[in-house]
């Protein structure tokens, strides 16, 4: 039976990465669609049998610039009232943390470069523990608070609260579990204002990027979403 994923982007280059050939595996039909411009019916938001929300330029509190976002957090706070799969990446993690009530606001500094995530107890034997040890992208500025609801799976020292769940069916991921290091020269280059300002060395975060094991991430990646996807997936059948 095919299933259809939803993918909503922001920009072109966050895209489902290493996810992508996960889900197409699994008999997902991937269909992505550009926030903004091509707004998600509530249908829509409910219809589809996962819906992934991907990171972006734009922030939360971006709001009065660009309107369309409170549609999108309207969208996913129907899907997760529903109980419907979803998860969310960088920026859609944060959408989900406001459409649950909690805040997102500035951090000290931005927190730019690879690095491991720290798993909670509650994280120890969820599909998370496949990414243990493993340094993640992280590219944000801003950083969300905890849900009432939520479960909090992982943090670093800079980022408290860097994912969440809630129930079995929603997962939020402040970092990017999904990017494949050897394509990271997009983000460079469509970053290159936000980096310069930040003081990142673009040299060594490139370095850092190429030191980074393909097979290993995707294997990571493949286990962890696999993982995920299943217990998700005898969730619903049995909802």
């Amino acid at each position: 039976m095919t299933m259809r994923c939803v993918a909503l982007r922001h920009v072109a280059l966050e895209d489902l990465g290493l996810f992508e050939p996960v889900l197409r595996r699994r008999g997902y039909e991937v269909e992505y669609v550009q926030a903004g411009p091509h707004a998600l019916s509530e249908q829509a938001w409910l219809d589809a049998d996962l819906v992934v929300v991907l990171g972006g330029l734009v922030g939360v509190g971006d709001i009065d610039s660009y309107p369309w976002l409170s549609d999108e957090i309207a969208g996913i706070r129907l899907r997760l009232g529903r109980r419907r799969p979803l998860l969310g990446l960088c920026l859609g993690a944060q959408l989900m943390a406001v459409s649950l009530g909690a805040r997102v606001a500035p951090l000290p500094n931005k927190e730019i470069g690879w690095a491991p995530v720290a798993l909670t107890a509650e994280a120890a034997n969820s599909p998370l523990r496949h990414l243990v040890d493993l340094e993640m992208l992280h590219w944000h500025g801003d950083a969300f608070g905890l849900p009432p609801e939520a479960t909090l799976l992982a943090s670093t020292p800079m980022t408290p609260h860097q994912a969440f769940s809630v129930g079995v069916s929603a997962l939020a991921l402040q970092f990017h579990a999904e990017v494949d290091a050897s394509k990271i020269e997009p983000w460079l280059i469509a970053h290159t204002v936000e980096l310069r300002a930040t003081s990142v060395n673009i040299s060594q975060l490139r370095e850092s990027s190429v030191l980074q094991r393909r097979d290993i991430q995707e294997r990571a990646a493949t286990d962890f979403l696999n993982e995920w996807l299943s217990v998700v997936d005898l969730a619903d059948r049995f909802a």
